[in-house]
């Protein structure tokens, strides 16, 4: 197993390093890492400030909550049904359908609330400061049928912070360093449980890196929302040109790199043949959601994985395009990442496709450099 380790590593590290020497692309190559390499110094710089501050934050708010838990203040009884209301939005769905009466500090709940609720509603309302006591005088119902109070609303989970989609700073800042630990010890065992805890860290350093959930970060079970791309860009060109430029799917080759071909159809229909990573082929159907004539186009595609929404606003002489593009690649955030590190960025790809895209609208010639050929 060692053997099989070690040799992985050495293929791995001349495959990098034949990718950086190449005589014919090395040079470039090896700008761009240098390049990303100065951007990636300021954001830590940036993020450590941040880092920084949270941490402070989050020590005040302990000492504040350790003087106020040992201290044996009286308050008065408005402001404490006021703390107890806040506590309950995050507790339950229908908060106002609750009374609540505080006196001394004794807290006196009533009103309906659905049983799934009930518990939880209490030990939050237990956990307020000052509180000394709850009286439950609610009427628990397992269901919202037949009760006003409960229609609607929308539930409440309280979820631990390393469970919640976004991490704080330092939440993110203890992920990344416990990952770059693991990564370290996993690297030293040099054997298959060694790999797995190495694994695992890389995983966790991500995780804090990107701030994304495991599921788009993977692009398990994440749908089209592993990566969100949006940009906006205005157009010295009416509303009317600008939208029918984007209905009318053939002119796609013209302006984007990579899409070679496109063909309508027909009922909302199109099918786009595009150049994918190391010049393979990739095709999908793509279906419009939406349509709204000089104001709206939205669409979904299948089977790859991506949606998404233009809006079309006029500004006098100008169209402004807001553009938000969803999309799920091979490994999800982590192979858009990689994908971007090994200089193949889509983010750029799209900033640049959006600028021909410009250009086509405003002058009518066709890039250079688009995918496409002008048929007549």
């Amino acid at each position: 197993m060692n053997k099989q380790i070690t040799a992985a590593s050495a293929g791995i590290a001349g495959a990098g390093l034949m990718y950086l020497l190449d005589p014919t692309f090395g040079r470039r190559r090896r700008a761009i890492l240098l390049d990303k390499a100065v951007h990636f110094s300021k954001l830590a710089a940036r993020g450590l400030n941040i880092v920084a501050r949270d941490t402070s934050y989050r020590i005040q708010g302990i000492l504040a909550e350790g003087t106020h838990a040992l201290s044996t203040e009286e308050i008065a009884d408005d402001v404490l049904v006021e703390r107890v209301r806040s506590a309950m939005g995050r507790a339950v769905s229908h908060p106002s359908s609750i009374e609540v009466v505080a006196k001394s500090g004794r807290v006196t709940l009533s009103g309906p609330v659905l049983a799934e609720e009930h518990k939880r509603l209490l030990d939050c309302v237990r956990k307020v400061r000052a509180v000394r006591s709850v009286d439950d005088q609610l009427e628990a119902h397992q269901d919202r049928a037949g009760e006003p109070g409960l229609q609607g609303g929308t539930g409440r989970i309280a979820r631990a912070e390393l469970m919640q989609s976004n991490w704080a700073p330092a939440t993110r800042t203890f992920a990344v360093v416990a990952g770059v630990g693991a990564v370290l010890f996993g690297a030293s065992r040099r054997d298959a449980a060694g790999a797995l805890v190495a694994g695992a860290g890389a995983t966790l350093m991500a995780r804090g890196i990107t701030n994304l959930e495991m599921k788009r970060l993977l692009g398990i079970r994440s749908g089209r929302r592993a990566v969100d791309l949006q940009k906006t860009i205005r157009i010295a060109a009416p509303v009317e040109r600008v939208y029918s430029m984007w209905t009318n799917y053939e002119n796609f080759p013209f302006f984007m790199s990579r899409v070679r071909e496109v063909r309508d159809l027909g009922n909302g229909r199109s099918h786009w043949v595009v150049n994918g990573p190391a010049n393979a082929t990739v095709e999908w159907d793509a279906i419009v959601t939406q349509n709204i004539p000089n104001k709206l186009i939205a669409w979904k595609t299948e089977p790859v994985q991506h949606a998404g929404i233009v809006h079309f606003d006029s500004e006098g002489n100008e169209t402004r395009v807001q553009i938000r593009f969803s999309y799920n690649p091979p490994a999800g955030a982590l192979g858009h990442s990689i994908a971007w590190l090994l200089g193949a960025d889509p983010k750029k790809n799209f900033d640049e496709d959006l600028v021909r895209m410009k250009s086509f609208v405003e002058t009518g010639i066709r890039p250079h450099d688009a995918a496409g050929r002008y048929v007549g």
